[in-house]
């Protein structure tokens, strides 16, 4: 089982790393108006308008996208390096399936931690509508039963489990639904904005895969997300309050082998324990002010609340029933709407990351958590095999 791990700012010998632009597209199911190469110039020219930066102030770029086939297009990093201002200039694509948005943006802060670059445009994207994203992923695994149709089909079974293990009530998946579809109304730039939701349509909305049903699932979108991260210089020129990268992990471990824990697996355990470990954090659930978690079916938020070490084994459904992760509760969990609201796969990492800074940055708007001082951003990917994870803090880590 291979292992990697991301070095993180604040410990010795590491430069900081600050978030300074955070730029994202308004995501929809169809972005007929601009191309790929539009679509990503769009996020990169707002986050540099947050950053009050041009082109020229770039040293380098990170891009990340899901696989290649979601659109059709083959390494199409290698023609939107003009649409990023990289002519010239370093350029890296980064993929780990679902969770390739935060690990493209570890990558960019790594960079800078190293002091291999002073300021980097870290992006990700999808536009899913070139292509048909369920039917890609309705690959034939080897020794393993037809995932159907789409990821729900592969994930449904570990929901399965969760519930038998937990004794979890089959009323929990639909308020993590309910939830995260209210938050989306307070972000303009999600995806799904459903006015007349309510619990009741969100219970008798069919059922997909059994037990998750279809307003338990997460959209197809178009969409970009980019940020600026930059070094201790950079973000004492930065004209609003940066966010500081903390702690930042990237963990994996293979889809299938003997002993694998599918409802909480290990490799997201280990990457949650080495970013507290980095961020001097002990007790994540009193230490941490809010979680914008990967959730795209709505039985994964109280999964990963016991993943992530937020509650006991077989607990973490009651945090979701009790209010604990509502906008207003004691730990906020997709204060965006999450996944389930917007999902332009190769960048709903890089949201994740992007929504927590944020957050701490105080420019979430209507879905702003009032107090935010750190907060976890969270991405998997694959058959719940590769995770990323960073904590971003109001203040620079101690070094």
């Amino acid at each position: 089982m291979s292992t990697v791990g991301a070095a993180t700012a604040g410990r010795a010998g590491k430069e900081p790393v600050a978030v300074v632009g955070i730029g994202q597209t308004k995501h929809v199911a169809a972005r007929h108006d601009v191309s790929i190469a539009g679509l990503v110039r769009e996020a990169a020219v707002r986050a540099l308008e947050d950053a009050e930066l041009t082109w020229a102030d770039i040293d380098a770029v990170v891009i990340g996208k899901a696989p290649d086939f979601f659109e059709g297009v083959m390494m199409p990093e290698l023609y939107l390096a003009d649409a990023l201002g990289a002519v010239g200039k370093p350029m890296l694509r980064v993929h780990t399936a679902g969770s390739v948005g935060g690990s493209t943006a570890l990558v960019a802060a790594n960079l800078i931690a190293a002091r291999v670059h002073g300021t980097v445009l870290t992006l990700a994207f999808e536009k899913q509508s070139e292509s048909n994203a369920m039917w890609g992923l309705s690959l034939p695994v080897p020794f393993q039963q037809p995932l159907l149709a789409g990821a729900g089909g592969f994930f449904a079974p570990h929901v399965r489990a969760y519930m038998r293990r937990s004794g979890a009530p089959d009323t929990v998946g639909s308020l993590v639904a309910y939830k995260d579809r209210r938050n989306a109304l307070k972000n303009p730039y999600a995806h799904l904005h459903e006015h007349d939701i309510t619990l009741e349509k969100v219970q008798a909305s069919p059922m997909l895969w059994d037990p998750i049903r279809y307003s338990e699932t997460c959209p197809s979108s178009d969409g970009a997300c980019a940020m600026i991260l930059t070094d201790r210089s950079g973000a004492a020129r930065s004209p609003r309050p940066p966010a500081w990268m903390l702690g930042g992990a990237m963990r994996s471990e293979p889809t299938l082998f003997a002993g694998k824990n599918f409802v909480s697996p290990k490799a997201g355990m280990d990457c949650a324990a080495d970013v507290y470990r980095q961020a001097g954090i002990a007790d994540p659930r009193r230490e941490i002010d809010a979680v914008e978690m990967y959730v795209p079916f709505s039985w994964y938020e109280p999964m990963w609340l016991e993943n992530l070490g937020f509650a006991d084994e077989g607990e973490g459904w009651k945090l979701t029933e009790s209010g604990v992760t509502e906008l207003d509760g004691d730990l906020p969990v997709n204060m965006s709407g999450g996944v389930l609201s917007t999902n332009p796969i190769g960048a709903s990492g890089m949201i994740r990351f992007a929504e927590a800074a944020l957050q701490v940055r105080g420019q979430a708007g209507e879905h702003q958590v009032d107090g935010a001082r750190r907060v976890l951003g969270h991405a998997y990917g694959g058959g719940s095999q590769f995770f990323s994870m960073w904590l971003v803090g109001a203040q620079p880590p101690t070094v």
